[in-house]
């Protein structure tokens, strides 16, 4: 009796090893990724459209790029881009796929990860199943890539814990008055939960360079002056027509207009994000471990 429990014991410590080895893997395989979660006050101001592509004018600069569709269950990244993703996030955590076979390709080899309405799952796996998960991640993005997260709009419970994970966050808001009050409540969310990250701020919608200007001025002061911390401006995007007509032809417009102001602009703003060194982070695994303590409160 006593040596079948040693036995059991043995065969416990081992699995544990294991689960501790690979979760040890999952969190320094992928170091060299690059996590930048995009964010806005509110919805209405084209984060989605932005998001998408500025993961494309990325791309077309060489880079590897992963988008994550992390606004809970809307799938509007498909439908900018046109595409219908076979997978998602939940397929992953049921056991239906791996998290390689929900990632599908998009325009220009940008590949894409819906994370549906799975993601809220997260704090409630069991240990076996996240240290699973992120096992899979290096998977999914290797060394020299770049992740971009399109979150959801506001301060939900997600959102807020996508603030308190990413390293680099774009904040992006128009010139309207309500939406630079909401972009400055969520900067600071973010200075409060996250004083690590680096913020960059891209007004979008703007009729020229001046308004763009003004508006960034102003919110760069309010958060220098009260919450202390500096915003980097990446540039703005104008007000293109060519943006509101792709959206209606299910295309990015740095594809359908690629000559557009908006499509010059977003190039100027990719080129702005990589002319900035990285901020050190623990790579997609480490940034969904601490996304799932958000969510968990601690």
């Amino acid at each position: 009796m006593m040596a079948e429990q040693l036995t059991g014991l043995r065969r416990l410590a081992e699995e544990l090893r294991g689960e501790i080895s690979t979760a040890m893997r999952a969190r320094t395989a992928d170091q060299g990724v690059r996590v930048v979660a995009v964010t806005s006050g509110k919805g209405g101001v084209g984060k989605t459209n932005f998001s998408v592509n500025l993961a494309l004018a990325l791309v077309d600069m060489g880079q590897r790029v992963l988008l994550v569709d992390a606004d809970l269950g809307l799938a509007n990244v498909d439908l900018v881009l046109g595409t219908d993703s076979p997978h998602h996030l939940g397929h992953v955590l049921h056991g239906r796929c791996r998290l390689a076979e929900a990632v599908h390709e998009g325009p220009r080899g940008l590949r894409i990860l819906s994370g549906g309405t799975a993601l809220e799952e997260l704090t409630s796996l069991p240990a076996e199943q996240i240290v699973d998960f992120l096992s899979q991640v290096p998977e999914v993005a290797g060394r020299g890539e770049i992740v971009i997260l399109d979150t959801g709009a506001g301060l939900s419970g997600q959102v807020r814990a996508f603030l308190a994970a990413a390293p680099e966050v774009i904040v992006l808001t128009t010139p309207e008055p309500t939406a630079m009050a909401d972009a400055y409540a969520t900067i600071k969310v973010l200075v409060r939960e996250n004083a690590a990250a680096h913020i960059y701020l891209v007004i979008n919608q703007a009729q020229g360079r001046e308004e763009a200007r003004e508006a960034a001025g102003t919110l760069a002061r309010v958060s220098l002056r009260y919450l202390g911390r500096v915003l980097h401006e990446l540039d703005f995007i104008p007000r293109d027509p060519s943006v509101p007509r792709a959206v209606r032809e299910r295309q990015p417009f740095i594809v359908a207009a690629p000559a557009a102001p908006a499509s010059q602009a977003v190039r100027r703003v990719a080129a702005s994000l990589l002319g900035r060194p990285p901020e050190p982070a623990a790579g997609l695994g480490g940034f969904f471990a601490r996304f799932m303590r958000g969510l968990r409160g601690g």
